[in-house]
């Protein structure tokens, strides 16, 4: 089976690298602009949207990765992966939530809920969770890939440990929020994974 066919699926896979690399630009932007106001360790990616000018390249970073997702999704169906077994669906879960998640900004840290928070919040949960157990599901019924079924298990414990470090914020005594590094430590492995599935795509084509 070829990997992609015609002009237009040629460009799927490099245009998908190119999304995720680009995704990490304004990120890392933000990170510059944002220091001595937003600690890493406490507060969460989505918290750069209250950096002065933060709005736009935070959405911008989060449906570039989303667009750098689906293209994913599309290269790996065209290389083998059924289109509407689990991992598919799952990987589509991802995308809509990183794309959810843009829509409706969180609330700040320690501020009572709202509806757009808790949009953003249920989306992050989807996101969080799926795209690991839809490199799993990969690693075990799709290519025995070592790369990304450890970073599928890492991403797994790394996730379980962001949504438990939500605790801290409901604590009587506030607790350590560490929010902010459980979540960017997710995020590299979640990258990671990505990268890694992407690898499989073109070793998969190159063997076609």
């Amino acid at each position: 089976m070829a990997l992609i066919g015609g002009k237009s699926g040629a460009l799927a896979l490099p245009l998908t690298v190119v999304g995720l690399i680009g995704s990490l630009l304004p990120v890392g932007y933000l990170h510059v602009v944002s220091v001595g106001k937003l600690s890493p360790v406490r507060h969460t990616v989505s918290d750069y949207i209250f950096v002065d000018g933060g709005s736009v390249p935070l959405g911008a970073a989060a449906l570039s990765l989303s667009a750098a997702s689906v293209g994913l999704l599309v290269v790996l169906v065209r290389s083998g992966l059924p289109r509407h077994g689990a991992a598919s669906w799952l990987m589509g879960l991802w995308a809509a939530g990183l794309a959810v998640a843009a829509v409706f900004p969180t609330d700040p840290t320690g501020a009572p809920t709202s509806f757009s928070g808790a949009v953003h919040r249920y989306a992050g949960a989807v996101m969080f969770a799926a795209l690991p157990l839809a490199g799993w599901l990969v690693s075990r019924t799709f290519t025995a890939n070592t790369a990304v079924r450890r970073f599928s298990v890492a991403a797994g414990i790394t996730s379980v440990a962001f949504m438990l470090s939500h605790v801290a914020l409901v604590r009587p005594d506030g607790g350590a929020v560490l929010l902010g590094l459980f979540e960017r430590v997710l995020f590299v492995l979640l990258y990671g994974l990505l990268f890694a599935l992407a690898a499989v795509a073109v070793r998969r084509g190159v063997s076609s």
